[in-house]
């Protein structure tokens, strides 16, 4: 019997760990001289949406290729929370630049949805709604506008504002709405198993 399926190993997947292995150069590279140097903070930013548009690259890949494996679907959550949890802390606690709520809450929102749906998955694949995925979007958006250097520009800096906090309401408004979602799931799957 011959096994179709597509090895772990493949290029998909390779792209998701180079991302992953980008988050400690990116954060080193916003820490240099606690975050004030104008240089590091645009290699930051540079590693940042590199990193950020080869979420996008490996899923291509893994769809048109054929390529798509347990392997991925584990590590492509896990590189997206790294860089995003990375940038927010960061930009939280060393370099003070968004406030304690922010980060702690889109975070929470992040690990509980992630852990709910990995519940969910013994009784169906809860799949990414188009929320969350603008979501992520405006997120890596607003995080990108963060780590570039404002001294100077306040227009900027409002906009850069402005994007993250769509960016914090949607996370918010898409996280109860999947925690309805996965109500609903398990209620009418629940209902199912009484009616056997």
């Amino acid at each position: 019997m011959v096994n179709d399926a597509p090895s772990p190993w493949n290029i998909a997947n390779f792209v998701t760990m180079i991302r992953i292995a980008m988050v400690p150069f990116f954060a080193w590279a916003l820490l240099v001289e606690g975050g004030d140097d104008t240089t590091w903070r645009l290699v930051a930013t540079a590693i940042f949406v590199v990193a950020a548009v080869s979420d996008k690259v490996d899923g291509y890949l893994a769809r048109s290729r054929g390529l798509i494996t347990d392997l991925g679907k584990l590590l492509d959550p896990i590189a997206d929370k790294l860089l995003i949890g990375a940038a927010l802390i960061l930009l939280w606690i060393p370099l003070g630049e968004v406030p304690w709520w922010i980060p702690v809450v889109i975070l929470v929102r992040e690990l509980g949805i992630t852990f709910m749906r990995m519940g969910m998955l013994k009784y169906e694949v809860m799949p990414a709604s188009r929320g969350g995925k603008l979501k992520t979007v405006l997120q890596s958006v607003a995080i990108s506008m963060f780590l570039l250097p404002r001294d100077g520009f306040e227009w900027f800096t409002v906009l850069a504002w402005i994007v993250l906090m769509a960016a914090f309401v949607l996370t918010v408004v898409t996280g109860i709405e999947y925690v309805y979602q996965g109500w609903k799931i398990r209620r009418d799957a629940r209902a199912r198993m009484r009616s056997v």
